[in-house]
């Protein structure tokens, strides 16, 4: 998920009653949710790289073991840091390292969780095994998210300001209504998933002897209730609209694709630019060109096939003809 969610997430919980539990508690909590983002550095590196390091090993359980230890030592210095420099807010609770160190890994072990809700993809056990997993439920940006999180933590800090009582309820509504909503996408893409396999099973797209069907219903910006559904066999792929108001009707026309194939394999060879792209993609297809004394290969993902999104998700490479 984006930045602003994470975020609002670890305020969430911290209005939830979290930060009342020790010094420091609310941004712990902000900044656990965030810290395995640190692997944002890899975009320097330019080209298609950093997809193959993002969501990763900072990921991973070595990460939520580590990472959550670091911040912990980092407050608790910090803290002590600003005792002695007679610069710590009265106001501000008293360190409990217990709690503490448990509200860095609460927050830490937040970011994986949301991450995996979308399409994008993590890898949950690197560095021991680099499979990625996708959850298929949530478009990455999801406003409807956003407003739940928003109007819990600003509901709650009112309520706590002027004073009132259980002042953590808006919160915790916030934090339930999402958590129903993620319930909720999820069944819509399971019940989306298994309707366009059924159907295209029995269409003429996919044939018995193309067992091999792949069927990925991808959440889409602000309708919910709406999926993209990405399909392919070994020969062909293509892309149909689901939503829960009408009935799902296979009604485009159906692409060639053009990977895998000897070419677009040499590519990767050559490029690591392509290697990485290949790596991170999952639903990879290749146009390949003649292009003077060579011979162009594109490379795209049928997730990102949207014209305002490809631009960013398209690997392009030269082979030399032999």
């Amino acid at each position: 998920m984006d930045n602003l969610t994470h975020s609002l997430a670890g305020a969430v919980l911290g209005q939830m009653g979290l930060k009342r539990k020790t010094g420091l508690a609310m941004p712990t909590l902000i900044i656990a949710a965030n810290i395995p983002d640190i692997d944002a550095v890899a975009v320097l590196l330019g080209g298609h790289q950093h997809l193959a390091l993002r969501r990763g090993i900072t990921h991973g359980p070595i990460a939520m073991l580590i990472l959550p230890l670091l911040l912990w030592a980092i407050m608790v210095w910090f803290d002590r840091w600003q005792t002695r420099r007679g610069k710590r807010p009265e106001k501000r609770l008293p360190l409990h390292k217990g709690w503490l160190l448990a509200l860095a890994y609460i927050g830490t072990l937040s970011h994986p969780a949301l991450d995996w809700l979308n399409s994008y993809g993590i890898r949950f056990l690197e560095p021991f095994s680099s499979q990625w997993f996708y959850g298929d439920t949530i478009f990455i940006i999801d406003i409807w998210i956003w407003a739940a999180l928003i109007a819990g933590v600003w509901f709650s800090l009112r309520r706590e300001r002027k004073g009132y009582g259980k002042w953590q309820r808006p919160a915790w509504i916030s934090f339930t209504a999402i958590c129903a909503y993620i319930f909720a996408n999820g069944l819509i893409t399971g019940h989306a998933e298994a309707v366009a396999y059924e159907r295209l099973q029995a269409s003429d797209y996919t044939s018995a002897k193309r067992p091999a069907l792949l069927v990925v219903a991808n959440p889409v910006p602000i309708a919910f209730w709406q999926r993209e559904i990405l399909w392919r066999d070994r020969i062909n792929f293509g892309q149909e609209d689901y939503s829960l108001l009408t009935d799902f009707r296979i009604n485009r026309k159906v692409d060639y694709i053009n990977y895998p194939n000897d070419m677009a394999k040499h590519a990767a060879k050559l490029d690591e630019d392509m290697r990485a792209y290949l790596f991170w993609s999952r639903m990879p297809y290749a146009r390949v060109l003649p292009k003077g004394k060579n011979t162009e290969v594109v490379m795209r993902d049928q997730r990102f096939s949207n014209p305002l999104a490809e631009d960013r998700f398209t690997a392009t490479t030269l082979v030399p003809d032999e």
